[in-house]
């Protein structure tokens, strides 16, 4: 009797078929030999392409298989030059595409960080109030500004400041904005501001790491003050 594992691809019900799973639930849904599978896209005689992805994943493992040779694949039995050269192909694409990744994220890990992200505000007319959004490793995942004020004055409320927050999942915000006025000494408005936002952001379990002002020459830390 021939078992499941024995099965042409077409004889599996098509919940199990790899593409046809990938197009109703998406590729995070599949495991690592069904997203191999479609990639080779056929198997050989007696073995489908789920079993031959499974041969290729238990010969190499996570690790070899990231580094294997074209030669050496295209050599393995129901592999092939043309399936070996997508596999490697697929390999490459992944690599490159992570390391633009990596090479993108920004970490806030300073004053100077935050002004770096900033600098287009420091010069401007009108008070413009933007909130970093970081991860627990303080990586930059969401910028926006929330308002743009007058020549003197900015309102920020806190639904404003902490949806973004909640969407883009932060664990942590940094408060910016800019004083026309030249002078980076904060206001009774900027500390009254500061301090709703803070408690609003322990309610939420999301910490105000610090508000910094800026201007065209200079700027204040609340953090540095020991004022957050």
């Amino acid at each position: 009797m021939t078992g499941k594992i024995g099965k042409t691809i077409k004889q599996l019900p098509k919940v199990e078929r790899p593409r046809e799973k990938f197009e109703k639930k998406g590729a995070q849904a599949l495991r690592k030999k069904e997203l191999l599978a479609i990639i080779l896209r056929t198997g050989i005689e007696g073995k489908n392409v789920l079993q031959v992805a499974q041969d290729i994943l238990s010969k190499y493992g996570d690790k070899k298989l990231i580094d294997v040779s074209y030669k050496e694949l295209r050599n393995m039995r129901g592999v092939g030059p043309s399936k070996a050269a997508q596999v490697i192909a697929a390999i490459e694409l992944g690599k490159r595409l992570y390391k633009e990744k990596v090479e993108k994220e920004i970490f806030i890990n300073s004053s100077e960080d935050v002004l770096k992200e900033v600098s287009h505000i420091r010069e401007n007319k009108k008070e413009n109030f933007i909130v970093l959004y970081l991860d627990a490793r303080n990586k930059l995942s969401h910028k926006e500004t929330v308002s743009i004020g007058t020549l003197n004055a900015n309102l920020a409320h806190p639904r404003e400041v902490f949806e973004p927050a909640i969407r883009n999942l932060a664990a942590q915000i940094i408060l910016v904005h800019n004083h026309p006025s030249g002078d980076p000494e904060p206001s009774e408005d900027d500390l009254e501001l500061t301090k709703r936002l803070v408690e609003a952001g322990k309610i939420l379990g999301i910490e105000v790491m610090d508000h910094i002002v800026v201007t065209k020459n200079g700027f204040f830390s609340f953090k540095e003050k020991e004022l957050i």
